[in-house]
């Protein structure tokens, strides 16, 4: 894992060594990720899909040879599943609109977990606000783990849909998404994976899953913004109708009818993001060529050594110690404010994130207003993590 391959990681930041660890929220992106972006620009630019002519051929080619490598990187059955989004809240917007029309009537169940991401449960109140539909809540232990009794006990003969985040953005806790899918599907009920913070830490195949839906986003997965994934099970999508109207997701349009493109063009209405679908094919090769088991393999180890390194700070308070967990640890320390730590730690050069997380539920349940957040990605080391801890320490002993 070359840390050269990330021309950023040189910077400094206020004269000093730039320390990222703000992973969670995007990843930085390595050198071929941008010079793809580049080459499509400058050499191969062309709409897709509607022209005969080379360049629009040959972009054709690479989008589409970008949504295979999507397809066998979470190992769908075929590439009718994969659609290209703009990223995880317009993937999860989309099944929201799409399948609240297919199948939800006044009435219904989705449940939710309490540690979902905004983008995951502002789309269900909406379709609250249309449908009439009933949202239910998944708990969960002081420890961060789903309470499974509970989950098991809020499945019924109205639940249609369980939408549940792989990984937890803020506890970095790893949900049993296998065991509840299984349960949802002997409820009746469909099931929906979040895998913003999954996919791009550990290997994810939606098949041995047996989720109906799974989504993420490019630029989390070292890719560039702009670009994300909808997978849904063919039969599903099917049944689902188009979630926005234009070009490209038609098969023929008159004033009387019109009738809508195969999958999965029926759901990407105008032109595609060919240029950041392709570069995120080149972000999965580069990862592919580490090898997500190591990846993985290194980001549990910097996640285990960083929280031993945090527990002797004074005042430390972890949320979030499942055992399944990965790359994410949320803190907070004595009644330092998370901002004031987060801001102190900037001047050092460290970069974490700060606040609610875009989880003001889970925030709640766990009787604060926010959090100081660290995240590790692929590029990050040990020396990071003691440069990280040593100005720990140094603001807390400010305070």
């Amino acid at each position: 894992m070359n840390r050269q391959d990330f021309p950023i990681l040189e910077r400094e930041v206020y004269k000093r060594p730039l320390i990222y660890l703000d992973n969670a929220a995007t990843t930085q992106k390595p050198r071929c990720v941008v010079d793809a972006i580049d080459e499509m620009y400058y050499h191969v630019n062309a709409n897709v899909h509607r022209g005969i002519h080379f360049l629009s051929q040959r972009a054709t080619d690479l989008h589409e040879a970008a949504r295979e490598k999507v397809r066998a990187f979470i190992n769908a059955r075929s590439t009718a599943e994969v659609v290209f989004t703009r990223g995880t809240t317009e993937s999860l917007n989309l099944i929201a609109s799409s399948y609240a029309q297919a199948f939800l009537k006044p009435g219904d169940e989705v449940v939710l977990t309490v540690m979902e991401h905004h983008s995951d449960i502002v789309p269900w109140q909406l379709v609250r606000e249309r449908h009439g539909i009933t949202l239910k809540v998944v708990p969960m232990n002081d420890a961060g783990n789903l309470d499974m009794e509970a989950y098991h006990s809020l499945l019924g003969p109205k639940t249609r849909l369980v939408c549940c985040c792989h990984v937890s953005n803020v506890l970095g806790t790893v949900n049993p998404v296998r065991d509840m899918a299984r349960m949802a599907h002997d409820a009746g009920a469909h099931f929906l994976v979040d895998g913003a913070q999954s996919v791009p830490h550990f290997s994810v195949d939606v098949q041995d899953l047996d989720c109906d839906f799974l989504v993420f986003s490019g630029h989390k997965i070292y890719g560039p913004t702009g670009i994300g994934v909808m997978y849904g099970k063919e039969a599903l999508l099917e049944k689902m109708p188009p979630y926005q109207g234009g070009g490209e997701m038609i098969s023929r349009v008159t004033f009387e009818k019109t009738t809508y493109e195969r999958l999965p063009y029926k759901f990407e209405a105008g032109t595609p993001d060919y240029v950041g679908s392709h570069a995120l094919g080149v972000a999965l090769d580069y990862v592919n060529a580490i090898g997500m088991d190591r990846i993985a393999a290194h980001e549990q180890a910097l996640t285990q050594y960083a929280m031993e390194q945090m527990a002797g700070i004074e005042g430390m308070k972890f949320y979030g110690t499942a055992k399944e967990k990965t790359s994410v640890v949320a803190f907070n320390v004595a009644d330092i404010h998370p901002m004031d730590l987060g801001t102190l730690l900037d001047r050092l050069g460290i970069a974490i994130r700060t606040g609610h997380h875009c989880a003001q539920p889970l925030m709640a349940r766990c009787g604060v207003e926010g959090m100081a957040r660290a995240s590790f990605a692929l590029y990050n080391t040990e020396a990071e993590i003691d440069a990280f801890v040593a100005g720990l320490q140094r603001v807390v002993r400010m305070f």
